[in-house]
């Protein structure tokens, strides 16, 4: 237990759970590691604090000063946050079509918000360069640039990354994590590999994602969409060059939805989108690597963020998913007997 001044000062330091049924299905060790316990109910407060502190450390952000940035959401609540703490306002540029509870959350922290039509990356109007102009448009604003700032993956090199080694007292097999900037699997991969080099990184990749096509043939090359938000990337950033990834695994939302439901019913664990998508790459991992791992992943969030999207049924229906769920024993099965979706680094 902790006693603390400020919400920053309660940022890492998480719990890990083991989700019991799934560590008896597969015959691993599954944690996930609770990230929606940071101040701002997820993963990104992490990269927020970091980045904030090693600006206002240059001399780049004074307190008075506004820091933008464009977000799916979490990482502008995080910065919301950080920057309330230590002196600073926050504008956020968001995508309006991310979950409402992401935009009220912004907002009820005290940042200002600014929705853009979602757009391809190449058009002017993506909220990337929306917040890149803003932020160059006045003196007394500061681009976080979450993608290109590389204090994002040195967040969880220095916090994330040694959580897990300490709780899992150094028994870690696989490392399993999604990339949106590509921050967390960068800082938490370096560091889990410097303790042990033959740790497995493990990167699952949604639907609508280019990463898993990068990784496989060089290219980031899209098929379909996902209901994931921020997750998945279409160019190389600085963050993800840093990452060391052994295997990534391409998933449908057809699977986050029924792993979703079958944790909630078993294990009374809701899960958002992006951790439902970890939890599924976990699964992947266990089905092909065998019995008697311990696999760490992460829930990135709180499951209530994707209330409007992972459990409204007529948003699924909407998007052609199916009700009818395929049990997860059956779904283990089909990981563990097809590798089509799965990519190995050639040795």
């Amino acid at each position: 237990m902790r006693s603390a001044h400020r919400p920053i000062d309660l940022i890492g330091q998480t719990d890990m759970i083991r989700v019991a049924s799934l560590s008896k299905l597969t015959g691993c060790e599954i944690w996930l590691k609770l990230e929606s316990q940071n101040p701002g109910g997820s993963i990104k407060d992490r990269a927020a604090l970091q980045i904030i502190k090693d600006a206002m450390a240059s001399g780049e952000l004074e307190p008075g000063m506004t820091v933008v940035e464009g977000t799916a959401g979490n990482t502008g609540i995080g910065l919301a946050i950080v920057a309330r703490s230590l002196g600073l306002n926050m504008l956020a540029v968001m995508p309006n079509d991310q979950s409402p509870e992401k935009e009220r959350m912004i907002s009820l922290h005290g940042a200002q918000l600014k929705t853009v039509d979602p757009v391809p990356f190449r058009n002017e109007n993506h909220f990337y360069h929306t917040a890149r102009k803003l932020a160059e448009s006045r003196d007394d604003y500061w681009w976080a640039n979450q993608f290109e700032n590389t204090s994002n993956a040195r967040a969880h090199y220095l916090t994330t990354g040694p959580e897990i080694w300490q709780q899992t007292d150094g028994d870690v097999d696989i490392f399993v994590s999604v990339a949106g900037t590509g921050g967390t699997i960068a800082g938490n991969s370096m560091y889990l590999k410097e303790r042990k080099q033959d740790v497995q990184v493990w990167l699952t990749d949604p639907d609508g994602s280019g990463i898993y096509s990068y990784l496989k043939q060089g290219e980031y090359v899209a098929n379909g969409g996902s209901f994931t938000e921020g997750i998945g990337i279409m160019r190389l950033v600085e963050n993800f060059k840093q990452a060391k990834i052994d295997a990534a695994v391409n998933l449908p939302d057809q699977d986050l939805l029924a792993l979703s439901r079958y944790v909630r019913d078993h294990d009374a664990i809701v899960l958002g989108s992006s951790s439902a998508l970890n939890l599924a790459g976990a699964l992947q991992a266990a089905a092909l690597h065998g019995p008697g791992k311990t696999i760490v992943t992460f829930a990135c969030d709180l499951g209530e963020r994707s209330a409007s999207k992972l459990y409204n049924e007529d948003y699924l229906k909407g998007r052609g998913l199916n009700l009818e769920l395929e049990p997860i024993n059956e779904m283990f099965a089909r990981y563990r007997d097809s590798g089509e979706r799965v990519w190995y680094k050639p040795s």
